[in-house]
């Protein structure tokens, strides 16, 4: 469901009328059920808007019904027009036609003040569609089937109802309920391969924060670690901490202190830093990266000696 599609829905039917579910759906490229749900989500929003079935009936407004902008305050007319700004550049399907129209309603208009690519730099077609793929599963409620490495770099087959694409610490996950771990999950996108929408459709799952949870399990399996960077780390420091973590050392140098989960990520986290670390504690965080690099060094001799 978006607000993008129940503006549309009451402007066609302002200018319309009457309009059929079958209607609605081939336009909006949904299904009748999703129509029927729209409609119920309007009705309970104090839109008074109702569907009579059978032959000559359809979905209706109440006759007399008309949209008053002045029931919202130019700042609420503006928040709407942000948001529906915010989903077309997005590629959301009609959000464009649907933002002039909005705009129109509310005799404002609109400046292309925010522009949004979901993929990483450098990523090709196949990536910055994947998120459209995934909104789309979302929206329509289609379980999703993908492969996915964990951080461990193992793989797995899954089966999955999403629920939600989530932002965090400049990574995109979705959330979703795990048909194989009959519990709810989050999975990093870029982590997924092979991502298939089945035609085997799901009812929505009472709602959790799935955020929240997450950051509960990472807590409870987390430890202090104290980081010193060189100087020239400045962007990494100020990117990826925040600042009550943050040390400023008279020789120019930062020290980080916050907590980290004790897994593979770990490692391969901090080895990222390359020659910007110049500490670490716990001391046996050091010594098992010595060994790692030790281990890199010996792959590397063995491909290309020296």
């Amino acid at each position: 469901m978006t607000i993008s599609r129940h503006f549309e829905i009451i402007y066609l039917l302002l200018d319309r009328k009457v309009v059929t579910a079958k209607e609605l759906a081939e336009h909006f490229e949904v299904s009748v059920r999703t129509i029927y749900r729209d409609v119920d989500v309007l009705s309970g929003a104090g839109i008074p808007i109702y569907a009579n079935k059978g032959r000559g009936g359809g979905i209706s407004l109440l006759e007399g019904y008309s949209f008053n902008a002045s029931m919202l305050t130019s700042n609420e007319q503006e928040d709407i027009l942000v948001g529906l700004q915010t989903l077309a550049v997005t590629d959301f399907p009609n959000t464009d036609l649907i933002l002039k129209k909005v705009a129109r309603l509310f005799k404002k208009e609109t400046a292309n003040w925010i522009d949004v690519d979901f993929s990483p730099w450098g990523s090709g077609e196949k990536k910055k569609q994947l998120f459209i793929l995934l909104r789309d599963a979302i929206s329509q409620q289609f379980v999703i089937r993908f492969r996915y490495f964990n951080s461990l770099g193992e793989q797995s087959v899954r089966e999955v109802e999403p629920l939600q694409l989530l932002f965090k610490k400049n990574a995109w996950y979705l959330s979703g309920y795990c048909l194989w771990r009959k519990d709810f999950r989050i999975f990093k996108i870029s982590r997924m391969d092979q991502v298939n929408v089945s035609e085997q459709t799901f009812s929505m799952r009472p709602a959790v924060d799935a955020i929240k949870d997450a950051e509960k399990q990472a807590g409870e399996s987390s430890i202090p670690i104290s980081i010193r960077i060189a100087s020239h780390g400045a962007y990494r420091v100020y990117d990826e901490f925040e600042d009550h973590m943050i040390t400023k050392n008279k020789d120019g140098s930062y020290t980080v202190a916050a907590n980290f989960p004790i897994n593979t990520w770990l490692d391969s986290y901090l080895l990222s830093f390359g020659t910007l670390i110049e500490e670490i504690h716990p001391i046996y965080l050091c010594e098992r990266l010595i060994k790692k690099l030790d281990k890199i060094k010996h792959n590397l001799e063995k491909k290309h000696p020296l």
